[in-house]
């Protein structure tokens, strides 16, 4: 999964016959209900990542792929988030939903999910992006892949593709971008995920793990400086 999402951001579709087959398996093995590891009773942060990489492959229009945006409809919570955690309220690190819902043309969206991108941006905008519990430090950097991690770039970057880019309350989000930007223009890779503390790179299971990335940790980012403008040029556009 993680090396198929990585293609679809950088912006490869079912033209290439390796992407077709990278989908075929994936249908075939990963979205049919007989199938005793289906993503249809998968967590939302999974079930988000697979629609919107099938989207961006071709593929937003099949039953399937359709199904699982019904699925994220559902699993929307209360307070207009997400959550991978059961029976729990929705929190800003579970942003795949409204990501999935991004890569679908506003005119390939139904009533239902635009009522769940409202919300769901709302919640987002409430939060200022970054306000929710303590300070968190991780959130601050920015980093590529993100895979299921969360930080203030992921959420600008939703949010101004789904929301209004001049809404006030992206500021605060908006002023760590641009203090972060260095005096040649371009952002560094903070950190390869997981970044979970300042010095901190372990999985649930407390094991350390190597972090994987396309680019080297501390030096400017080809993919964050491209993602930084691209969240910019929609505020300015805006007005």
């Amino acid at each position: 999964m993680w090396p198929a999402l990585v293609l679809s951001d950088l912006g490869l579709t079912s033209r290439d016959p390796r992407i077709r087959k990278t989908a075929e398996l994936i249908f075939d093995n990963k979205l049919r209900l007989s199938s005793p590891f289906n993503f249809f009773t998968e967590e939302v942060c999974a079930v988000g990542n697979l629609a919107r990489m099938l989207t961006r492959f071709g593929y937003g229009d099949d039953r399937r792929v359709r199904r699982l945006y019904a699925w994220m409809i559902e699993d929307q919570r209360e307070n207009g988030g997400w959550n991978c955690a059961p029976d729990q309220p929705g929190t800003l690190d579970c942003w795949e939903a409204l990501d999935a819902f991004s890569a679908l043309p506003k005119a390939r969206r139904s009533a239902r999910m635009e009522s769940a991108i409202e919300k769901g941006v709302e919640f987002y905008l409430e939060r200022n992006l970054l306000r929710e519990g303590k300070r968190y430090e991780p959130w601050l950097r920015f980093h590529y892949p993100t895979h299921y991690f969360y930080d203030v770039l992921v959420g600008l970057d939703v949010v101004t593709r789904l929301g209004d880019p001049r809404d006030r309350r992206l500021q605060p989000a908006l002023k760590i971008l641009r203090d972060k930007r260095r005096p040649d223009g371009t952002w560094l890779l903070d950190r390869v995920h997981p970044d979970v503390g300042p010095d901190l790179r372990k999985d649930y299971g407390g094991r350390e793990i190597q972090g994987w990335s396309l680019e080297r940790v501390g030096t400017p980012s080809k993919w964050i400086t491209l993602t930084a403008f691209r969240v910019l040029n929609r505020v300015d556009a805006a007005g």
